[in-house]
């Protein structure tokens, strides 16, 4: 009695082996579906980045914020200008300042004691520095914008999304009528 349910499972077990392997070949019908690409092209912040350390600029182009071009070497050119301004007056009145303390007269070509002209040095010094920071901070905001641009090059904005400011009138049992501004979010 034991043995019947084992011989029965190996009876129908084998019937498997018995079978022939299907010789009709069955054609998948094509996908009914079309795959949709973003609707913006993908830009790897990374490349922005490394454009924008390699070439000021380059990672504006890579996004394609032209319209920025501008800014950034506006702001490198400003920043080097200035730069070179104060190097020159920093240099002149230093020169004039060795003058003054080589020869020991009083007063330099232009009319400035020794205290002044240590005064002018060291304000065309700390200012000519302060430009360098400055010019280092505008390359370093155009790599930081690049790099975001390329991170929200996909980000979607709802066309429904509106941010307004509207007068507002609150009634207050003890102040009376107030007016004031709300700032309304829709989305």
């Amino acid at each position: 009695m034991k043995t019947l349910p084992v011989v029965f499972f190996c009876v129908i077990l084998s019937g498997g082996y018995a079978q022939h392997k299907d010789s009709v070949r069955v054609v998948m019908p094509n996908r009914d579906t079309v795959l949709i690409k973003s609707y913006a092209d993908r830009y790897s912040p990374r490349k922005a980045l490394l454009y924008a350390a390699v070439l000021p600029g380059a990672g504006q182009v890579y996004t394609k914020k032209y319209w920025k071009l501008p800014l950034v070497y506006g702001g490198l050119f400003a920043t080097g200008y200035a730069i070179n301004f104060y190097q020159e007056g920093y240099l002149k009145y230093k020169n004039e300042l060795f003058y003054v303390l080589d020869t020991g007269v009083s007063l330099s070509p232009s009319g400035f004691t020794e205290n002044q002209l240590r005064t002018i040095v060291d304000r065309y010094r700390r200012e000519r520095d302060f430009m360098i920071i400055v010019m280092a901070g505008v390359y370093l905001l155009q790599m930081v914008d690049a790099h975001v641009d390329a991170h929200l090059k996909e980000f979607d904005v709802n066309p429904n999304l509106q941010v307004s400011i509207r007068p507002t009138a609150e009634n207050n049992l003890l102040t009376g009528t107030t007016a004031g501004l709300s700032l309304v979010i829709r989305f």
